[in-house]
């Protein structure tokens, strides 16, 4: 097949979440199973800066419609493997700026514009370059208007840039919402303006319009296809998933095992796997002494790396400082996020006088470092598509402490529902419920033989991009 994929971030070239990690891992292991595989992202400046990117050249210059003016953008192609090759769109006044999405304090005023301009450009991109696509598959809100445009281009010019298109929800949390103001740069018929199109209170919906106009969906898990077809987790979007949800499907990401092995990891301090587990303990120690910590330290080390944010189950951390400064435990986070979660951490930290450590930024080896050294993993969401780092956690020898929500639901095998099975912990997703995963995980601790049983269950699941690619691959054949 020849898939196009669309994503505001993929890695290796820009991260900011578990979204480019999926794209990346996905588009790579469908071209190593003999896919034709294109995919296009905005020319970030921290993308083209990035050396995976070296060796891009520009193949086309666009001229882009944007309500009564025009923009013009740079097409970069990348020729990454066999069967793969990474567009980048390139527009200075867009992209070259030192944030993806924002500032660090809020949101790009123009994020609308650019998005917009972005995924024009990729349907024109599709048409010059004559990819005739069996599918194109966008991702999250900043693609949300793929499918309309590119159904639009193939009306106006009488020809076919797909068969059909897939839009995927990976946070119905974020679903670019900008004023109606925005919609005429879309240059979309009027008719679209209305509540069965992309105006959503009074407003214009990116995420919307992926909803209501791809042929088929997906979402990161079928536990949060369920749940956002609620009130509770539908975001006030519900009732638009509710009126597709015959073709909405839940199919849970892979991780990268060619990144994410303890076997093999070159930033670890020494490789371990489920049949020989002596290498923990030495990452364990590296841990502890390359945070200032006591690399002798006896009692569990709790770790979490995560955007600091309410979602996260920040909140909830905090609201079990007592048990943090009280039992004999050590907390390491990894991670940036609102100002408030940043200074109650501190606060926690400097109370747990040389048993905790927080480094408020984004560290792609140090999280490494973080799932091999921890004893357990805290992952206490209010609420969570899919999540990658319980699956990390479990490939690591990690055992994660997860709130039972999303894909944590169909990542993680309870040890109090299924004992000789478990794989981790799973509690209710309130102050109370993180309390009692953190006793049991204390009282797991002080069972070695028992932990080690754990962490080998989890080591040896099948969390790879080999078997989740399985799943895409029959939604496409069966939306052919």
């Amino acid at each position: 097949m020849k898939i196009v994929h669309v994503a505001s971030e993929v890695f290796p070239y820009v991260k900011t979440g578990g979204l480019a990690d999926a794209v990346g891992a996905l588009a790579s292991t469908l071209a190593e199973r003999g896919h034709e595989v294109s995919v296009f992202l905005p020319g970030y400046r921290k993308a083209l800066e990035h050396p995976a990117a070296r060796g891009s050249e520009r193949r086309l210059r666009l001229r882009i419609e944007m309500g009564d003016r025009f923009a013009s953008c740079d097409v970069l192609a990348l020729p990454v493997a066999p069967r793969l090759t990474v567009y980048f769109i390139g527009r200075e006044e867009f992209f070259d700026r030192q944030g993806i999405y924002g500032n660090g304090e809020r949101d790009y005023e123009d994020n609308d514009n650019r998005f917009i301009c972005f995924a024009k450009a990729v349907a024109e991109t599709l048409r010059l370059l004559d990819l005739k696509a069996d599918i194109v598959h966008a991702h999250d809100w900043p693609t949300g208007l793929i499918p309309l445009f590119l159904r639009y281009a193939e009306r106006r010019h009488g020809v076919m840039l797909a068969l059909r298109t897939v839009f995927t929800i990976h946070n119905i949390a974020f679903q670019g919402v900008f004023p109606m103001k925005s919609f005429p740069r879309t240059n979309l018929p009027e008719e679209l303006m209305g509540i069965d199109g992309l105006e959503y209170y009074g407003q214009m919906s990116f995420m919307k319009g992926g909803l209501l106009f791809a042929d088929h969906l997906t979402t990161v898990s079928p536990q949060y296809a369920r749940e956002i077809q609620t009130a509770e987790f539908g975001c006030g979007l519900d009732g638009v998933t509710q009126s597709r949800a015959a073709d909405l499907v839940g199919l849970v990401n892979g991780i990268d095992t060619a990144v994410w092995n303890p076997a093999t990891d070159p930033v670890l301090a020494a490789r371990y796997s489920a049949d020989d587990l002596g290498g923990k303990a030495a990452c364990r120690a590296d841990l502890l002494r390359r945070l200032g910590l006591d690399p002798a330290f006896p009692g569990p080390i709790f770790g979490m790396v995560a955007r600091l944010t309410e979602q996260k189950g920040i909140s909830l951390v905090l609201a079990n400082r007592r048990f943090f400064e009280s039992s004999p435990v050590a907390l390491v986070v990894l991670g940036s996020g609102e100002a408030r979660f940043e200074a109650g951490l501190r606060d926690l930290v400097a109370a747990m006088a040389g048993r905790a450590s927080l480094a408020t930024r984004l560290d792609e080896e140090m999280s490494h470092i973080v799932e091999a050294g921890a004893d357990f993993f805290l992952m206490p969401s209010l609420f969570e598509p899919c999540g990658l780092n319980q699956m990390y956690s479990q490939a690591y020898g990690t055992v994660p402490l997860v709130s039972r929500v999303g894909g944590l639901v169909d990542t993680v095998i309870d040890l109090a529902d299924d004992p000789a099975n478990g794989t981790g912990i799973m509690v209710r997703p309130t102050a109370a419920g993180l309390a009692e995963g953190l006793e049991r995980a204390v009282a797991l601790h002080r069972n070695p033989s028992a932990l080690q049983a754990v962490q080998r269950r989890g080591m040896r699941r099948d969390f790879s991009w080999r078997q989740a690619a399985q799943g895409y691959e029959r939604l496409y054949q069966d939306a052919l």
